[in-house]
């Protein structure tokens, strides 16, 4: 009976158990304390909405049909109708001739304004609320619908090269780079105006008045339909402050053959008013998303 008794002391501390090895030991999961997501890069939210720009667009056939068919049937018929009744400087060039270079410029031109209506679109749907409302650059939010339609401009005005030569337009193989950039400067450019007004307008068909009261007589009165040498004094005057008439100009430079003057300004005066009306409808557009939208969505 006496060995069996333990100690009162005994029972009251249990033996202590072994601490574990520190060297062992598996690390618990930190525990989310709600701090914010890690900011996404600049490049990924640009190519993403670049991308989606670009899938979305080809994905209707009938805005890519109605893209290219337009222009081509305004060149065919202007063309036909005027044929050699309409006289340039240039010497015998006949009205196809002139019109090519307007024609792959209106082609631009209807692509910025049907890619821009995503805008108005994107709003109604509550995809651009997502897009204001994520921590994503304005500037990638910009680019990324600016670059997007632009791609889309260049390769559809690219598309009108080819024909070229059926008109006996022999275009250098190392001019392509040059009208690429062209094309590329001039569809950022107008690219960029449509957003500006497409961010500040809520309806389709206000965005189709607007358009059809800025970027077409801007088109019409860029040299693309009719040269300046016959126009009237204040047609001439608008045509020079107009970007659009540096644009083509600078178009046709490089369409004509090698020793040709072409009329109208320089080279460099095309290439240097180009790039800055490309620039300063990028930072309108980049303006435009710091404003309330109609629909309050900044």
């Amino acid at each position: 009976m006496r060995e069996t008794q333990q100690s009162p002391s005994r029972m009251a501390h249990p033996p202590s158990k072994a601490l574990p090895d520190p060297a062992t030991t598996v690390p618990l999961p930190a525990v989310s304390t709600g701090a914010p997501a890690t900011r996404p890069s600049f490049l990924l939210s640009m190519s993403t909405l670049w991308w989606r720009e670009i899938r979305s667009f080809y994905r209707q056939r009938s805005r890519v049909i109605g893209v290219l068919a337009t222009p081509l049937v305004f060149w065919l018929l202007l063309g036909s109708g005027f044929g050699t009744s309409l006289r340039t400087s240039a010497g015998s060039e006949n009205y196809l001739q002139f019109f090519y270079p307007g024609t792959v410029v209106l082609v631009v031109l209807f692509t910025a304004i049907f890619s821009n209506m995503s805008i108005i679109e994107d709003r109604r749907e509550g995809f651009l609320l997502s897009v204001l409302v994520a921590p994503v650059s304005r500037w990638a939010l910009v680019l990324g619908k600016v670059t997007g339609a632009t791609t889309i401009g260049v390769l559809q005005g690219l598309l009108f090269l080819p024909l070229a030569p059926l008109l006996g337009i022999s275009v250098s193989p190392e001019r392509i780079p040059a009208i690429l950039g062209v094309l590329l400067v001039l569809s950022l450019g107008l690219t960029g105006l449509g957003f500006f007004f497409a961010w500040w307008l809520n309806s389709v068909q206000g965005f189709h008045s607007v358009m059809n009261i800025v970027l077409m007589p801007m088109w019409m009165l860029s040299g693309a339909v009719f040269p300046a040498d016959g126009a009237a004094g204040w047609v001439k005057g608008v045509m020079s402050f107009n970007p659009l008439t540096y644009g083509i100009s600078a178009y046709r430079h490089y369409l004509a053959p090698a020793g040709v003057q072409v009329p109208g300004p320089s080279i460099e005066t095309c290439w240097a008013v180009t790039l800055v009306f490309g620039a300063l409808t990028l930072a309108a557009a980049y303006y435009q998303t710091g404003r309330s939208s109609p629909e309050g969505l900044t």
